[in-house]
């Protein structure tokens, strides 16, 4: 069905409208292989079906569908709730006087301190919105009205030469990190032995977060003194990784006795107390306490910098890039030569070419 393009009462409405049709139409397109409650996806889809009456409620929903298990639906959000801010301070009397120029300056004032992957994620989302809106609003007399907007020449964008390069911990600090676990005094002690297990598991295997908390009971076996873990990365694609079972052994048992008195609504290895899927932002938030605790500073906290942590420290002892490839997933080798820029080794081989 279209719609006139200010189909509502005021630019804020109509802008809001648009946005919820546009995700509405995304979440049907994600991929679902993770979703496991079919009821759940019914009821969040049923409330865009209702419409919204605040920007605060679409994102909560949003929200709701990657606990779900619809990952990939913050690439939209997120730069669309802040261009719905931007657009509502400036005043706007009509969709029709959103122009390209507008947007560019958006993109130039919101994503500054934004690496270049996230401004690309911008900048698609935009012109991914623009294009779904020019093919479905359509006035009474069967026309439409077309934005065509392609940000091809926006200029935000740094090129490779200026990408950041990943936050990650030295050895030393690693191992500061795995002795902070142990003592560190989680809020709820029972489900301590969980958080230390996650937390373990990813920083001794490399493997993302998301995959993490995916795991199912099944997917972990020991093998004399290790543990071998079945892990279903990117586009589902399967993987083998290993653990020395000395590291995990006695937090995996206490975990799983506390598991069996709990009632979980699925197979899933991890659960919270009410035996629902953990969030990777609960498990961030972990992560930064501990680092906290143990006066570990980096630029970016979150989970995802032990998994660079691991990769950083199997390049720096292996010297082999595609077994770092091959222990995270990664689609090409190209994606995994950023840890050779951390090979101090090499670095100060460079040192040497003037020395006589």
């Amino acid at each position: 069905m279209r719609y006139a393009l200010d189909c509502k009462d005021d630019f804020a409405s109509n802008l809001l409208f648009w946005i919820e049709r546009f995700i509405y139409g995304k979440i049907n397109s994600l991929s679902n292989h993770q979703v496991k409650n079919k009821d759940e996806i019914l009821k969040v889809l049923s409330r865009f079906r209702n419409g919204f009456d605040s920007m605060e409620s679409l994102q909560c929903a949003c929200k709701e569908c990657r606990n779900i298990g619809l990952i990939g639906i913050n690439t939209y959000i997120l730069p669309l709730s802040k261009l719905y801010e931007y657009l509502i301070q400036i005043g706007l009397e009509s969709l029709k006087d959103i122009d390209e120029e507008l947007l560019k300056e958006f993109l130039t004032i919101h994503t500054s301190a934004l690496s270049d992957a996230t401004k690309k994620n911008y900048r698609m989302a935009l012109i991914n919105f623009f294009s779904f809106v020019d093919k479905q609003n359509e006035d009474m007399l069967g026309t439409s009205y077309n934005f065509r907007i392609e940000l091809k020449n926006w200029g935000g964008l740094r090129g490779k030469s200026g990408q950041k390069l990943p936050s990650f911990m030295n050895e030393e600090e690693v191992h500061r990190f795995l002795n902070g676990i142990e003592s560190y005094p989680f809020k709820h002690q029972e489900l301590g032995a969980r958080n230390r297990l996650i937390l373990k598991i990813i920083i001794y295997t490399g493997i993302r977060v998301g995959e993490a908390l995916n795991l199912k009971l099944k997917d972990i076996m020991q093998d004399g003194e290790f543990f071998m873990i079945q892990v279903r990365g990117k586009g589902n694609k399967p993987r083998v990784v290993m653990v020395k079972a000395k590291n995990i052994a006695q937090d995996l048992a206490l975990w799983r006795n506390v598991r069996e008195n709990m009632v979980v609504n699925d197979d899933m290895l991890f659960c919270n107390h009410k035996g629902t899927k953990l969030t990777q932002a609960y498990i961030s938030r972990i992560v930064e306490q501990v680092l906290i605790a143990n006066g570990i500073r980096k630029e970016k906290n979150g989970a995802h910098m032990l998994r660079h942590s691991f990769a950083t420290l199997l390049y720096q002892k292996s010297q082999d890039l595609v077994l770092v490839q091959e222990a995270l997933g990664h689609a090409s080798l190209d994606t995994s030569r950023i840890y050779m820029h951390f090979d101090k080794q090499k670095l100060k081989d460079t040192t040497e070419i003037m020395e006589s």
